[in-house]
């Protein structure tokens, strides 16, 4: 499971966490994808996140090891609790946490780190269980005050 996390890692910070990083054509009506190749191993490894939504969003992540069944994946279910600060939450503490994915090794490389602070915003994760099936709740916090969350869960598919 170690280089499925190495390349989970990777992939995250080259696609929704990298403000940067550009969208792929979307597979379904209304959806808001990425992807990104890399390797596990010797195997072709393809990472797909697929969301719809914004302030109240839905998704799934899929990694297809080898073929073009998939081998991982995690669903996802956020929204805003103050509409008014989502950009701005996003911006300060929400991609700049997913940035830090695999770096606090307290948690599973799912999201962000347990902990991640920047000026008034607190970002956090929890998470129980193993790679091959997890829960995990995240949240963000402005001047003490919940205004995002995050539930997610998933595993090993086959």
């Amino acid at each position: 499971m170690r280089e499925i996390e190495d390349f989970l890692i990777e992939a995250k910070k080259n696609t929704y966490a990298n403000g940067k990083a550009l969208r792929t054509k979307p597979l379904r009506q209304g959806s808001s994808d990425y992807h990104f190749e890399g390797k596990i191993g010797d195997k072709k490894a393809i990472y797909h996140d697929t969301y719809f939504g914004g302030k109240k969003f839905i998704g799934e992540e899929v990694v297809y090891l080898d073929s073009e069944e998939p081998f991982w994946g995690m669903n996802y279910y956020g929204y805003s609790l103050n509409d008014d600060e989502y950009e701005k939450a996003i911006a300060n503490a929400l991609r700049p946490a997913l940035m830090q994915v695999g770096i606090d090794k307290k948690v599973l490389p799912l999201r962000g780190p347990s902990r991640f602070v920047n000026g008034d915003y607190i970002y956090t994760f929890e998470c129980n269980g193993i790679m091959e099936s997890f829960t995990g709740v995240e949240k963000i916090y402005k001047n003490n005050e919940l205004i995002y969350e995050l539930h997610c869960h998933g595993g090993i598919i086959n």
